[in-house]
């Protein structure tokens, strides 16, 4: 077994122009799908340009970190590569945490900033001759143009499906922690009973939004279309459910790895870098359910 006591350079490889190429396919599609929708073309090829960029994206994850655990098990690499590996998944939270701080603060500037302005209040209050009988209150159940932007009927009730949401992600918090001190103890029977259990509520969660966003639409009328509520009550809840499925979907991969005998109380970094992964999207929808549900 080939041991490297100094930084390992890997071989030349074919992953970061896939991930290159499957990124710019998945947001073309995403763009030219969307742009369609709203020029009202239901025959447009975006959804196939997106689902086959997010094909390539998807082969690049699965051989490019095959091509990291061959590389780990081999001994190839040393303590200074798993601090990169640390530094990496760190710094990567970091600029996902910016992502989501740039939709509160946009949050924050529309209630409380732009909206009243357009109400007629404050120093910049002389905004308010676009539409003089427009009031502000948030959330915006009358919107200054109602033929263009239709407000919903009603807004969602915090204390039900929301509610019950930040109790399963919590929860699940709380069993991925566990599981953690299962395998830095070598348990691994109540390691697979705890992460089984992790990707369980997490399964019940999006189940839980996807229900939501089904009577948000049909029954409530609040819709991406609602003003300025629907825009920014669907992009923040939206990525982060797109975040809650991708960390989903790496704990079942780490399920997987478990079952077949990897990780050991020492060598776990693929697990633990999921864990905090998981942990960052459970702190963003409290942040969700407290300032765009309940405030």
């Amino acid at each position: 077994m080939a041991h490297h006591d100094h930084y390992y350079v890997p071989a030349q490889s074919k992953w970061p122009i896939i991930a290159t190429i499957g990124m710019f396919v998945t947001v073309f599609g995403l763009g030219t799908w969307f742009n369609d929708l709203k020029a009202g073309h239901p025959d447009s090829h975006g959804p196939l340009i997106f689902f086959f960029g997010a094909l390539c994206l998807a082969y690049m994850l699965f051989g490019w970190f095959g091509a990291v655990i061959r590389e780990n098990k081999a001994g190839l690499y040393s303590a200074q590569m798993n601090r990169s590996f640390r530094w990496g998944m760190g710094w990567f939270i970091f600029s996902e945490v910016m992502f989501f701080l740039a939709f509160f603060g946009a949050l924050f500037y529309v209630r409380v900033l732009a909206g009243p302005w357009l109400g007629g209040d404050g120093a910049k209050g002389v905004a308010h001759m676009l539409w003089p009988n427009f009031e502000f209150a948030w959330p915006l159940l009358h919107t200054p143009d109602p033929k263009l932007f239709p407000p919903p009927k009603d807004v969602i009730d915090p204390w039900h499906l929301p509610l019950i949401n930040t109790i399963l992600l919590i929860s699940s918090s709380v069993t991925i922690t566990i599981a953690h001190h299962a395998l830095r103890k070598g348990h691994r029977g109540a390691l697979k009973l705890w992460l089984g259990l992790t990707i369980l509520l997490g399964l019940s969660f999006l189940a839980l939004q996807a229900y939501e966003y089904y009577e948000a639409y049909v029954h409530l009328g609040l819709t991406l279309g609602s003003g300025i509520y629907g825009a920014t009550f669907f992009m923040l809840t939206g990525f982060h459910g797109a975040h809650v499925t991708l960390g989903t979907v790496i704990l079942i991969v780490m399920f997987v790895r478990v079952l077949r005998g990897h990780f050991d109380a020492n060598q776990h970094f693929g697990f633990e870098a999921a864990s905090w992964y998981w942990h960052f999207v459970d702190v963003v929808w409290v942040g969700l359910f407290v300032f765009v549900y309940v405030l």
